[in-house]
């Protein structure tokens, strides 16, 4: 049983699944102390919700376990319920050759492997892997009063298992802000996990937190991801990864927690909610909580705490408006508008890196190659790149000179000296909130404070005033505290 098993043909698989769907009640015999249970599919099955194609074990083998109360399974749709991902309106229809009969399945979570009527959900129910030597966390930086003040915070909202919502501008240390919480719930041998909407901060985060958790296993789990099928005390999760789950994590931070598509997709709530354990702290990061929360924390109505400045004590630059013309119309004429051309060229001149932020995918390819004729050192990256987790890759380490990108980076990539633009400031996908971490893209670094942002737009929005006044009243609640020296 230690060796791993060779996977069945699916058919042979599909074939014995029907014994498991006819199960009665679905109930789990109780645990045999004298059972030889794999390590490897404990391993991989504890606190996790899978498919059985999503395992390289027989059905056989994993009916044995179920048998001598080491795996339970749960069926997929019940009471017109996914109970994967919580969908109960979306649902499809076919021809099952498991159980023979028109079986249906959801629409939902498709896209993570089919859960139709007859599918079991296996989980594991035996022993749980041995904890780890308490980790030493080898982070060795220090934090600033505002900083401790919210980690205190963290803490406290762990060993009280509530939830806590921290707002921190961005570029204020949020991360590190976690690193004791962390390591307190790792000395615990309790389960964390670090999770994010977006793919590209849990690829950023993965290097810094195994770097202050060195002697511990950190995995990062997204679409792609060659971490998928395992486990370790620290995990970093997309969202969606997180539907693999199953009352299995102890704290569970929630990075970026105002960003699509969490803001838009209730599966993923369900997710975040079916991942904890029923006693466990929930901790929520973002630098632009929603109108109705920021309302709730004014009111004394959400458990909060703020860190209204950067760690490295000077303000937050203020966004300008640049007014552009018809920037649309230039483009169709395969251009770039003259404004632009100039801002460009200046930075290009000084060797400074740029984000350009368009509002729409359709709009990379024209402009990648208007400032192509004055400047090779340029790309562009979307959610629909193949090639996106390269060129990020290339422009952080300094080898792209200018990164034409969607909204799709206006969180998650620090690079350290570098101005932002926005074309098109007036567009509807452009709200307070992407608007606001899209400045905070600017001056990030204690080396390099400072830097520009600018607007260019065809006609001011609310939402680009709303921006400006966001960041100028967190700068002044900063400067009112004594956290900025400028």
């Amino acid at each position: 049983m230690n060796d791993k098993l060779v996977p069945e043909p699916l058919v042979e698989k599909q074939s014995t699944l029907r014994s498991i769907s006819q199960i009665p009640h679905w109930n789990t015999p109780a645990y045999n102390p004298h059972f030889s249970y794999s390590p490897e599919l404990q391993h991989i099955l504890a606190g996790k919700q899978l498919l059985l194609e999503e395992l390289s074990f027989s059905t056989n083998q994993l009916h044995e376990h179920y048998q001598n109360g080491c795996i339970f399974y749960r069926k997929g749709i019940e009471n017109d319920r996914c109970e994967r991902c919580g969908n109960s309106s979306s649902f499809g229809q076919f021809p099952c050759a498991r159980c023979k009969q028109d079986c249906r399945y959801c629409r939902v979570c498709l896209m993570m492997g089919r859960v139709s009527e007859c599918t079991p959900l296996v989980s594991w129910s035996g022993p749980l892997p041995a904890a780890q030597t308490p980790p030493v966390m080898t982070w060795s930086g220090t934090l600033s009063p505002p900083q401790q003040d919210a980690s205190q915070r963290v803490i406290e909202s762990m060993t009280k298992r509530e939830e806590l919502l921290v707002w921190a501008v961005c570029g204020a240390g949020k991360t590190e802000v976690l690193f004791p919480g962390i390591e307190a719930a790792l000395k615990q041998n309790l389960r964390v996990c670090l999770a994010s909407p977006r793919t590209d901060v849990i690829i950023e985060l993965k290097p810094r937190l195994q770097a202050a958790f060195s002697q511990t296993d950190v995995i990062a789990l997204y679409g792609g991801s060659s971490d998928c099928l395992k486990t370790a005390p620290l995990v970093l999760s997309t969202t969606h990864q997180l539907l693999r789950y199953y009352k299995n994590f102890d704290l569970i931070i929630l990075d970026e927690v105002d960003a699509f598509p969490y803001t838009t997709e209730p599966m993923l709530h369900y997710a975040v909610k079916q991942a904890r354990k029923d006693d466990s702290a929930l901790v929520y990061l973002t630098a632009t909580p929603s109108l109705l929360w920021q309302k709730e924390v004014e009111r004394g109505k959400r458990n909060a705490v703020m860190i209204p400045a950067r760690y490295h004590r000077h303000a937050i630059p203020v966004p300008t408006f640049q007014w552009c013309g018809n920037w649309r119309k230039a483009l169709k004429k395969n251009r770039l508008v003259s404004v632009l051309v100039k801002w460009l060229q200046q930075r290009i001149n000084e060797q400074k890196q740029v984000f350009l932020f368009l509002p729409q995918i359709s709009l990379m390819e024209t402009v990648v190659t208007c400032i192509k004729t004055f400047c090779s050192s340029v790309e562009g990256v979307h959610s629909e790149d193949p090639n996106r987790k390269e060129k990020v890759a290339r422009f952080r380490k300094g080898e792209i000179l200018i990164l034409v990108t969607t909204t799709i980076l206006e969180r998650g990539v620090t690079v350290p000296n570098i101005d932002v633009a926005v074309l098109g400031a007036e567009d509807g996908i452009f709200t307070e909130s992407a608007l606001v971490q899209i400045g905070g893209r600017v001056g990030r670094s204690a080396s390099f404070p400072t830097g520009t942002i600018t607007f260019f737009h065809y006609g001011k929005t609310l939402e680009m005033k709303r921006a400006v006044h966001h960041i100028k009243a967190m700068n002044k609640l900063a400067k009112g505290r004594g956290l900025i020296d400028d």
